[in-house]
């Protein structure tokens, strides 16, 4: 009777009703090739290697060689245009730091890349380089959780959730998005930032569409391994045990939760077995992955040891891996740092991108390289030829994508002499997003979700487009 349940009770099961229609129509809406399904997904799944800390476009992707003419002049405000800065610059002379690196043309393309950059170089024709990204994000907390939420705010569905909800599940005994971490440069760690996990959280999505990190020793997987003196069979039992209690508590209140709760230990019950093997890299040649990847794949918790396993996870049917590489937050030093940091990244990234193509996988994986923002034309701390910082820059900043549809050996969009304004072909982050949804077959207009009385969007309120540009 009503007069039984509580009220929590009753808006949970009513709550459960119109959830599921609303899921409902979405199924018969993907199942009629129509909704928020495009008719043709160049790409399956994505490998987002995300540079956390915001690398110098400058000294990497945007080749400004006018520069050193101007070493230690004061930004013009013809240039600035009055735009904020950060409490570290503001009050501050804003002198032209030049970049130190020479640049060199790769491939037939004759894409200029940093000298730090040669394994990277080598794949050129491969890579669409977008060169006018721009955010709204000054700081590094808004602009990761912006890159990989859609919004500075904290609390929305993550790129990698999205897509699990929007695509389903590839392999059923592993997650649909996973999260592996590195900062594994052996030289100056400071201002190594953390990460939270809201960055690979599901949000307003149910939470079994949320990111799995994964560990660099021990259990990939947090209690991943049964404890003492139980066995697999005991693990079952208890499994079946607490599924029906669930199943009773469903039937209760009918709080779609339970469901999920029901479905993530089943999940996790299966990786006791998909994910040893996932990561036992035994069976893997070892010569030919230095050969790919560097000397640095043999370290556990290395970018390159991510690469490989990024492979792997690819290759089982992994919807969204993404890969956090900290440690690019250069306000003095850079130079010294910006080595060490292309060390960690250069062959791997090249590594990952031939071991994919020579699989015949590439075609259908894309390949994405992003930070959460640029770096300033002018320097922080000690300013000399070889010796200088660089300030945050939301303005324009340099990223790349591979693979998965994407147009190989173009350049794409143009900054001015300071890689300071975007002049041409500005890309915000909401587009990035959008192109990266469309290669997978989805129009980012029409994938939503109701929450707080909105459609929520990983795009979000703003008009956003498909950079057709960089597509093949």
């Amino acid at each position: 009777m009503f007069d039984s349940q509580t009220r929590r009770q009753f808006l949970n099961t009513t709550g459960m009703g119109l959830g599921a229609t609303v899921l409902g129509n979405l199924a018969a809406q993907a199942a009629g090739g129509h909704g928020y399904h495009l008719p043709k997904a160049p790409a399956k799944r994505v490998i987002f290697l995300f540079m956390a800390g915001a690398p110098s476009q400058l000294d990497l992707f945007d080749y400004k060689p006018g520069l050193h003419k101007r070493f230690k002049e004061p930004l013009p405000e013809s240039v600035t245009k009055g735009q904020r800065v950060t409490a570290m610059t503001k009050g501050r002379d804003k002198l032209v730091a030049p970049s130190m690196f020479k640049f060199n043309k790769y491939g037939q393309s004759g894409m200029e890349l940093s000298e730090v950059l040669p394994h990277l170089g080598s794949v050129a024709d491969d890579l669409a380089l977008i060169k006018s990204t721009s955010t709204t994000a000054i700081n590094h907390d808004p602009g990761k959780t912006l890159f990989c939420t859609g919004t500075e705010i904290p609390g929305k569905a993550s790129m990698g959730a999205w897509l699990s909800y929007g695509l389903g599940r590839m392999n059923e005994n592993l997650p649909d998005f996973i999260v592996l971490n590195s900062a594994f440069w052996s030289g100056d760690r400071q201002n190594v930032q953390g990460l939270y996990s809201r960055l690979w959280g599901s949000g307003f999505l149910p939470s079994k569409h949320q990111g799995v990190p994964f560990q660099p020793s021990g259990d990939p997987v947090l209690f991943l391994s049964n404890p003492a003196n139980v066995s697999r069979e005991t693990r079952h039992k208890m499994l079946d045990l607490v599924t029906k209690l669930n199943e009773e508590e469903m039937a209760k209140i009918g709080d779609p939760e339970i469901q999920t709760t029901i479905a993530q230990q089943e999940m996790a019950f299966r990786m006791q077995a998909s994910v040893p093997e996932l990561t036992d890299l035994t069976q893997e040649n070892d010569t030919i992955n230095e050969n790919l990847y560097g000397p640095e794949v043999k370290k556990s918790g290395s970018f390159a040891r991510n690469c490989l396993l990024a492979r792997r996870m690819a290759e089982r049917g992994v919807r969204f891996i993404q890969l956090f590489h900290r440690g690019w937050d250069h306000h003095v030093g850079l130079p010294k740092k910006v080595r060490g940091q292309a060390y960690d990244v250069d062959q791997p990234c090249a590594g990952l991108i031939n071991d994919l193509k020579q699989r015949g996988m590439l075609d259908d994986t894309l390949v994405v390289f992003a930070g959460e923002f640029g770096r300033t034309t002018y320097c922080q701390g000690k300013l000399e030829r070889d010796n200088y910082g660089r300030d945050h820059h939301p303005k324009c900043f340099s990223t790349w994508m591979a693979g998965g549809g994407i147009k190989g050996g173009t350049v794409y969009g143009e900054t001015d002499d300071y890689s300071y304004n975007v002049i041409k072909d500005e890309v915000p982050v909401r587009d990035f997003s959008a192109t990266i949804l469309h290669q997978l077959g989805i129009d980012h207009d029409r994938l939503t979700f109701p929450f707080m009385g909105l459609d929520q969007k990983l795009t979000g309120v703003n008009p956003a487009k498909v950079v057709k540009g960089i597509l093949g």
